[in-house]
């Protein structure tokens, strides 16, 4: 009897574990059958059960179709058989998508963002004045709030124009003396400060002596 057991370590890998070593002998049986006919019933009774043993996929689009995909992964692609899916090869399958082109932008002033060019870019062409110039002054806000984001100590209008001038590529200038900016007051928001553990537990110990005295 011990003549007979297997390792899993002396058995062919398994090339989809989630079905098990039964439906991988159950393949490989497959292959051996030389009736084209016969394999082809064979097939349709693997992926049968292998529909059973993954009840979870009859949630995902083209059930039927990901089960023939993975019986041909089971049988290394060697299975001939008529699926009524394209079958897959190995390239189809395992081949590694074309790596993402990432835009390579490399803004002068980080602390602003990348979409603060485009943002610019927007507000140079509107044609209508009155619009223009509102889109402008709240850009040139956000930037002074960005800048303050970034550096606490405060900045003067000027230098926000002159970025802003630098960023439009000469397309907005504006003139310090013609528009003043939303202070820094207003822009950069201070975060309450949170009340320390001592106090909330001595604010408590106080709430429980006045309920017993009550």
């Amino acid at each position: 009897m011990i003549d007979h057991l297997q390792y899993n370590s002396n058995r062919n890998q398994l090339h989809i574990p989630e079905y098990g070593r039964n439906v991988q002998k159950m393949v490989e049986y497959a292959l051996t059958v030389e009736d084209r006919e016969k394999r082809n019933q064979i097939a349709e009774l693997i992926i049968d059960v292998m529909g059973n043993i993954a009840p979870h996929l009859r949630d995902v689009v083209d059930f039927q179709h990901k089960l023939w995909d993975q019986l041909f992964i089971i049988s290394d692609f060697q299975l001939e058989v008529d699926s009524p899916f394209p079958i897959p090869t190995r390239e189809d399958i395992f081949s590694r998508p074309e790596p993402l082109e990432y835009p390579q932008n490399h803004p002068k002033y980080r602390f602003y963002g990348n979409n603060i060019k485009l943002m610019i870019d927007e507000a140079v062409k509107i044609e209508d004045q009155e619009k223009k110039n509102g889109l402008i002054t709240a850009i040139a806000n956000h930037m002074k709030k960005c800048f303050l984001n970034w550096n606490r100590d405060a900045v003067k209008d000027v230098v926000i124009f002159k970025h802003l001038k630098e960023l439009s590529n000469g397309e907005i200038d504006i003139d310090p003396e013609s528009k003043e900016l939303r202070s820094a007051s207003d822009l950069v928001q201070k975060r309450p400060k949170q009340q320390s553990n001592t106090k909330k537990h001595q604010k408590y110990a106080k709430h429980n002596r006045n309920r017993k005295r009550r």
